[in-house]
């Protein structure tokens, strides 16, 4: 019974309280991982169930690590078991791939009972991550959000449209161009970077003065969530 009830660093049998420590370490640093995902979160399509799968694949991470302890057969038959699962989800920004390899590194370290370099490197990475998203590392073109709405199809629109993003918009780029309505009218969509002393509301306003647009809507980058 004390045995079971005892701390310990070898992975070859895990105690109980072993393997709540485990499991209690693994899902606070997975948590801190997820925090620093939320808050240093710069794209269009903001996941909440991918923040829970950090999580959940830090503690998957940490329990497979203490099944397998030092038995290489069973490290073997675990990869052969495991051989089976195919994962089809593409990831669209790097970034996320690499929050996804930190949480399953913090639940192996977590798992080999290596707790304090899971704490270290998930520490480290967290702080890092922190000031890499308020630097502009690698930044070339910010943009604040996308505009979209649809105009008719005729150059006096496009005239006058591009006037009033020249006027009011510090940089755009044309995303997305498509026919509708039997080409009688163009859906677009634009990457936009706002001027200090143009706020997004103005910019709208201005837009609507703009005979022929309609259905204008404008995404900021940091507001577009998924919930």
């Amino acid at each position: 019974m004390m045995d079971l009830l005892a701390v310990q660093t070898s992975t070859a049998y895990p105690t109980l309280v072993t393997m709540v420590y485990t499991l209690l370490l693994a899902f606070v640093l997975s948590s801190m991982i997820g925090f620093t995902y939320e808050k240093t979160f710069l794209g269009l399509s903001y996941s909440r169930n991918f923040v829970q799968a950090l999580v959940l694949s830090s503690i998957v991470a940490s329990t497979v690590m203490q099944a397998i302890g030092d038995n290489v057969g069973r490290g073997l038959g675990m990869l052969g078991a495991l051989s089976i699962v195919r994962f089809r989800t593409s990831f669209k920004d790097p970034r996320d791939i690499m929050f996804l390899f930190a949480a399953l590194g913090a639940g192996i370290g977590c798992g080999v009972n290596a707790w304090a370099i899971a704490a270290g490197g998930t520490s480290a990475f967290c702080v890092i991550a922190f000031i890499l998203s308020r630097s502009g590392l690698g930044t070339k073109n910010f943009f604040d959000g996308m505009l979209r709405f649809t105009m008719p199809n005729e150059s006096e629109a496009r005239v006058a449209l591009e006037k009033v993003l020249r006027a009011n918009i510090k940089t755009f780029v044309l995303i997305t161009m498509r026919e509708v309505d039997g080409g009688a009218r163009i859906d677009c969509a634009y990457q936009i970077r706002l001027r200090r002393n143009h706020p997004a509301a103005e910019i709208l306003t201005e837009l609507t003065k703009v005979q022929g647009l309609s259905d204008i809507h404008f995404m900021m980058q940091d507001a577009t969530t998924e919930v």
